[in-house]
């Protein structure tokens, strides 16, 4: 009897998914030409960049500053790995662990093949850029090279490895309705955190910053995966006990985020999407809910129509991406730029930047609505209907702006010390508001505007962007002269010295502001009621 043959080993899997991953850059890059094109300049670009910073890095060795310099890179290195996901999570499909959930792999396996796969590609590329230069300025001794190409493999991994566990772990966010209004607003953290990193480097200009970002980093140096970067540091100064620990440190943490990832890959190959789980009990109390809510709503709205379309506009703004994505820009923007005047000791008009960013968001009012407004021309028999309909939504818009300017403007205005100009402040910004808002009514019914569903990050369709610049551009220039009636006796008061008298900026601003946009939108609503056809043809695109 012959003995039975041993079970073959399984086959590994690692290669497949790494051919897998270039077949996946290749047909992509084989979609357009254009695409190709833009795909070649950003590497390059991000190859230059890459090679600047690290060749700045290199110049630093034997500064004071280079080890600063370098556990800072490290830091944000694994700090942008780490966000990566939520902002790119729909543009990359390897991204998703979820779409192998019916294949037969297990969960050790197939963390083993997309790490190895996942090190394939330009972010890889640009990692070890940095991280090379950042361990070259400070490798001195020929143990240290041996320590800093250990530390730029761990540097490498531990950021792979983090990028994608933070992906496992909110794949069943990112992929629900929230995860797409983050991906959509994604372009707004990024701008914001642009602006704070800029902030920074402002205040670590001159010496006192290098001294405080030498103190700041004698604390990033113990965050892995700086602690490899500055075991490179200890080594070269032969304190070869404390780059171990540094080197075990970054270990550890490594363990650990692959631990994290391997769990998140086994609930994701196992369990249920939890949003089909009680689906019964939970529509029921959802459908209590609502209700309750509208109650409760329809107490603090005007009655009639008025309230009722306020109702509908905060719900879109609340559930539709774009209008969310529209109002968070507006806000935090708004917030920012005040932001700046405080750190950089500006003045507190700066606050009318809130005020207008929020203004704006009048404009092109039924291009969001697409095809449903339909819906809304259907509901709309008289001119009574038509300035119900214009005034519920520039009330929507008023209840956040008025609220949100006051304390934007209050607050910049106790941290600069200028609270002596807060009431002509916020006078010249309610009229501001209240000027958009009548221009932004007059130029949503004149000036429509279709607005594309399968692009999200399309403000206009093809051949409109005439019209988006007659509304944006036209439109503030428009509202920005129609505050000249507050801003001229305000300017000749600061002229002839009657301070005192600039009090008065606040009530004649917040008057003239709501007459404004009262006497437009009241004016407007019969050329509303003759346009609903064209408005509709226009915006449904």
């Amino acid at each position: 009897m012959t003995a039975a043959a041993p079970p073959a080993a399984a086959p590994s899997v690692t290669g497949v998914f790494v051919r897998l991953k270039l077949s996946l850059m290749r047909n992509g890059l084989r979609q357009s030409r254009g695409r190709t094109v833009g795909w070649c300049v950003g590497v390059g670009l991000a190859m230059l960049y890459a090679l600047a910073n690290g060749a700045g890095m290199i110049a630093l060795r034997d500064n004071h500053y280079a080890p600063a310099v370098s556990v800072t890179v490290a830091v944000v290195l694994a700090v942008g790995w780490a966000v990566m996901p939520l902002f790119f999570f729909g543009g990359d499909d390897t991204l998703d662990p979820t779409r192998l959930a019916m294949l037969p792999l297990r969960p050790r396996p197939l963390l083993t093949a997309l790490l190895t796969s996942s090190l394939i590609g330009v972010g890889p590329v640009f990692t070890v850029l940095l991280a090379a230069g950042a361990v070259t300025a400070v490798a001195h001794g020929p143990a240290a090279v041996v320590v800093a190409v250990f530390s730029v493999a761990l540097l490498l991994v531990l950021c792979v490895a983090l990028s994608r566990a933070v992906a496992a772990a909110n794949t069943r966010l990112l992929t629900s309705r929230r995860g797409r209004d983050l991906a959509l607003l994604s372009g707004l953290f990024v701008a914001v955190g642009a602006q704070l990193v800029n902030l920074g480097i402002s205040s670590l200009s001159g010496t006192d910053g290098l001294h405080r970002a030498t103190s700041a980093a004698s604390v990033l140096r113990w965050i892995p995966p700086a602690t490899a970067v500055d075991a490179v540091r200890s080594t070269g100064r032969g304190a070869y006990g404390l780059a171990a620990v540094q080197l075990a440190v970054t270990l550890a943490v490594v363990a650990l985020v692959l631990r994290w990832w391997h769990r998140s890959l086994f609930r994701l190959m196992v369990s249920p999407d939890a949003s089909t789980i009680a689906a019964a009990p939970e529509a029921s109390s959802q459908a209590r809910g609502p209700a309750a809510g509208r109650s409760r709503l329809h107490l603090r709205l005007p009655p009639g129509r008025t309230g009722t379309v306020m109702q509908r506009q905060f719900r879109y703004m609340w559930r539709d991406p774009r209008a969310k994505a529209a109002l968070a820009t507006g806000l935090a923007v708004g917030l920012l730029l005040p932001l700046v005047a405080v750190v950089q000791h500006g003045t507190v008009y700066q606050c009318l930047w809130a005020a207008g960013l929020l203004g704006i968001q009048m404009y092109n009012q039924f291009g969001l609505d697409g095809a449903a407004f339909w819906t809304v021309m259907a509901t709309i028999a008289d001119r009574r209907d038509a300035e119900s309909e214009l005034r519920g939504r520039a009330l929507a818009i008023a209840l956040i702006a008025v609220p949100y300017v006051t304390v934007v403007t209050t607050g910049a205005a106790v941290l600069l010390g200028q609270v002596d100009a807060l009431a002509e402040t916020l006078g010249l910004s309610f009229a501001f508001v209240g000027a958009l808002v009548a221009t932004g009514g007059f130029a949503s019914v004149r000036f429509p505007y279709a607005v594309p569903r399968d692009n999200p990050f399309a403000n206009a369709a093809p051949g409109q962007s005439g019209l988006v610049a007659i509304n944006v551009f036209g439109g503030t220039l428009t509202g920005a002269a129609l505050c000249l009636p507050v801003l001229a006796p305000v300017i000749a008061l600061h002229l002839t010295g009657h301070h005192g008298l600039l009090w008065l900026a606040l009530p004649v601003g917040t008057v003239y502001g709501a007459v404004l946009a009262g006497a437009s939108l009241r004016l407007t609503a019969p050329r509303l009621l003759d346009r609903l056809p064209e408005i509709l043809a226009t915006v449904r695109g």
